[in-house]
């Protein structure tokens, strides 16, 4: 499996302002919105593209689409804030929702609700989560979208601790992992040092 650490500056000094416990709800949300718009320029730099005829104001030439559709698939509940960022740069993209908690004693995935788009055997799916913390979560809906057919997964994510990431590449070793810290270590309650806090808890105020 891939790993890509996305390191450009403007990503990187987001990033910061995320982890600083300073940033309010609101700014958090915007930041992070932001962050992962930047990122999909790095997560679709190989997408396959097709020619196309358009009638420039001047005269016909040959352009450029997307060859094939895009399926976003936030994990609930923190990853559906990263979807306005995905749309602002592909806005033709499905979606899909899976709905995933992590309980607190054993810190082993629960699923609670899962509705994808049909076909997914011909998009390029991406499913999206600000954190891979135990990777519990994100190996578990990479195997639910694998389940309905989808071919070409590629997972997304702000911050990423070693354990996860290890996790995700033993359960899926086909699917690029896109991040833009890979951090310290996980705690013994589960959470990413240093990290960003609880992703979900800073976007909703719970």
């Amino acid at each position: 499996m891939a790993f890509v650490l996305v390191n450009h500056p403007l990503i990187q000094a987001k990033l910061t302002r995320l982890r600083d416990r300073r940033t309010d709800r609101l700014q958090f949300r915007q930041i992070l919105e932001e962050l992962t718009a930047l990122m999909v320029y790095e997560i679709t730099r190989d997408f396959p593209l097709r020619e196309v005829a358009v009638e420039s104001p001047l005269e016909p030439t040959v352009g450029v689409e997307l060859a094939r559709p895009v399926v976003l698939v936030p994990i609930l509940r923190a990853g559906i804030v990263m979807l306005d960022g995905v749309l602002s740069l592909i806005p033709s993209a499905r979606i899909g929702h899976i709905g995933i908690y992590r309980d607190p004693k054993t810190l082993n995935p629960v699923e609670y609700y899962a509705k994808l788009p049909g076909n997914l055997g011909d998009a390029l799916v991406i499913v999206v989560d600000p954190m891979l913390a135990t990777g519990g979560s994100a190996a578990h809906a990479v195997g639910i979208v694998k389940a309905r057919g989808a071919q070409d997964v590629r997972f997304l994510c702000l911050v990423a601790a070693p354990e996860g990431l290890k996790v995700l590449q033993e359960a899926h070793p086909d699917v690029p992992v896109y991040a833009a810290a890979l951090d310290r270590e996980l705690d013994s309650h589960g959470y990413i040092r240093p990290g960003l806090g609880d992703a979900g808890d800073r976007l909703f105020g719970t």
